[in-house]
């Protein structure tokens, strides 16, 4: 047996032995996320920028590096149509989503499940970095508004952006004081994002070209926009400033405001010097979760599958449970006493579930399920008794 040498080495093998076992069994993989590979455990932290066009994100990511990176392109219209994931690597190059999907060592294979459609729309962007050491950018296109929304993706968009803000150790959300409104897609893309909000902060860019008065008017339209697509009791962080290499536009808002924009650039590095740090704590926040929706998920098909025929009627059967999905799910969080926030999306599971054949799947196995329970009850606290983070 080799030993564990870190706490990222033990969720390695602990997943591989007690809770990957419980994920084939279910096919949790279908119905919530993709078994995780080495390289998942293995990959730096991750850093998103959504929002609608020209709303300053690959300027952002130029402004960090000092620098442009391979594949990138500045514009006052829709520059960026595709995915760029920009990373550490010996020499400055592009190197295509096809290629990049089937690379053992990076975390992208899954990303095969979005067809070739998306892979044409995806690319990584390696470049040698000393703050590429510590964080891997996603830059995104920009999320359509208006008129645009009209012309559809040739792959599935929010579901990449879900994918990618699973993985992600922040999201930021950009806005400029000319594109405050959220248009149905970037509902969608937000809506998506439904249990990540932690990770979630807002950044109001291009600040300057507005004046004082204009900018707190800005500000709070902006707030109350979100207020509606952000289901959540707590403020969302903004970050208000001009995030480019150009001088601050001192003539509409004077010293004060540059100091402001001055303190408010300085968070928001100091949130993202502090990604690595927090990566381990998240690497195991986000496990923990996944073993309990893969348990949850476990009871669930166990459930429906003791309620099916065991001869005639199948499919009347499994259309009555999957067509009576929330009376399912109440009587499996009553007969195992589970939190109901934890229970997964009904519409997302009632598509999945139409796929298959109910009956064909296990019964409950108490001995997977025990050892889940093991994992997280005395695996996981005892390696983090016996390892340091290793960021710290």
């Amino acid at each position: 047996m080799t030993p564990v040498t870190s706490i990222i080495d033990g969720l390695k093998k602990l997943y591989q032995e007690k809770l990957k076992p419980l994920e084939v069994t279910y096919r949790y993989d279908d119905f919530g996320s993709p078994t995780l590979m080495a390289s998942d455990f293995d990959a730096k932290p991750m850093v998103m920028l959504l929002g609608q066009y020209s709303t300053g994100k690959t300027t952002f990511i130029k402004h960090l590096l000092g620098t442009s990176y391979p594949g990138s392109h500045v514009g006052p219209e829709p520059t960026t149509d595709r995915f760029i994931v920009v990373m550490s690597g010996p020499d400055g190059r592009s190197i295509p989503g096809n290629t990049i999907a089937v690379q053992a060592d990076k975390p992208f294979g899954a990303l095969t499940r979005f067809g070739s459609a998306f892979l044409s729309k995806f690319e990584c962007s390696q470049m040698p970095h000393p703050l590429l050491e510590h964080f891997t950018f996603v830059d995104t296109p920009g999320v359509l508004a208006g008129e645009k929304q009209r012309t559809q993706r040739s792959y599935d968009f929010t579901g990449v952006t879900s994918w990618f803000a699973a993985k992600c150790d922040l999201i930021l959300l950009f806005f400029d004081p000319y594109k405050l409104d959220i248009s149905d897609e970037f509902k969608r893309v937000i809506g998506s994002l439904r249990g990540h909000d932690d990770k979630i902060r807002v950044v109001l860019n291009k600040a300057d070209q507005v004046d004082t008065q204009h900018l707190m008017r800005v500000y709070g339209a902006l707030m109350w926009s979100l207020g509606k697509v952000l289901s959540t009791p707590e403020v969302t962080r903004v970050y208000i400033g001009s995030f480019n290499d150009k001088p601050i536009n001192e003539a509409a808002f004077g010293s004060m405001g540059k100091e402001l924009f001055e303190k408010e650039q300085e968070d928001l590095l100091v949130d993202l010097k502090d990604i690595p740090r927090k990566a381990c704590d998240r690497r195991i926040n986000e496990f923990v979760k996944r073993a309990r929706a893969a348990k949850i998920h476990a009871y669930i098909i166990s459930h429906l599958k003791k309620e099916m025929p065991a001869m005639m009627g199948k499919a009347k059967a499994q259309q009555r449970l999957i067509d009576n999905l929330e009376e399912e799910f109440a009587k499996v969080q009553k007969d195992y006493h589970l939190p109901v926030g934890d229970f997964p999306d009904i519409q997302h599971y009632k598509e999945v579930l139409s796929g298959y054949q109910i009956d064909r799947f296990e019964k409950l196995k108490p001995k997977m399920i025990q050892a889940v329970d093991d994992m997280l009850g005395y695996d996981i606290p005892d390696l983090l008794k016996k390892f340091q983070n290793p960021y710290d």
